[in-house]
């Protein structure tokens, strides 16, 4: 990651979901990826080291994934939503995105909906947006192709992947995504998952049996 970057990784809610931080130290802007629960810890989280968050990228429409939205929202009115253009039906569905399951309903419409190898630049940072379905039909990885890191949400764990036993999940397609859609990104990229520790694609390579 480059020298201006800074990457901070807040685990939340009930699932450990990994929401993250990617902030630019010139400029104080920031990304976050998958505010899934607790959204006043991670604006205060922002707020304490002087972040202004510009977008919100979501891999997913899982609750976990999306529950702390509403209150990033009320706190930065101006925020942008970004999520894949295939997952509005499970943002939009409270029993697909399990949200209701788990006693909290909720529903999100993204600003803006985006298509497998669209680009992003925000916060000076350049995203690859790779759409690997599986996990859901919209599960989206997000490429910050100069830091060298990729964002896999449920798609890549170390040393697992994601489940496909919920609405809209699908084993043979999940493993397809893996092989084939994170083909070219490189050995040396660091890999940030929804849950879990870091990882690394050449060890993801070399030692996950999904790959």
């Amino acid at each position: 990651m480059r020298q201006h970057m800074m990457l901070i990784t807040e685990q939340v809610g009930n699932m450990g979901t990994n929401c993250y931080l990617l902030c630019n130290k010139d400029t104080k802007e920031a990304v976050i990826i998958d505010p899934g629960a607790q959204g006043y810890l991670i604006r205060d989280v922002l707020e304490n080291n002087g972040m202004r968050p510009v977008a919100i990228l979501l891999t997913h429409g899982h609750f976990d994934h999306i529950d702390g939205l509403e209150a990033l929202k009320e706190s930065f009115h101006s925020v942008k939503v970004y999520a894949s253009y295939e997952e509005r039906e499970i943002l939009n569905d409270p029993s697909t995105n399990l949200s209701t399951m788990f006693g909290r309903p909720c529903t999100v419409l993204a600003d803006e909906y985006l298509q497998d190898g669209d680009r992003l630049e925000l916060a000076g940072v350049h995203f690859r947006c790779i759409h690997t379905p599986g996990h859901t039909p919209g599960g989206m990885c997000f490429y910050a192709i100069d830091d060298e890191v990729l964002f896999s949400g449920d798609t890549l764990f170390a040393g697992s992947v994601g489940r496909t036993d919920f609405p809209g999940g699908n084993g043979e397609q999940l493993l397809q995504s893996i092989k084939e859609r994170l083909a070219d990104i490189a050995d040396y990229v660091k890999v940030y998952p929804g849950h879990g520790p870091s990882t690394m694609m050449e060890i993801e390579r070399e030692q996950n049996p999904f790959m």
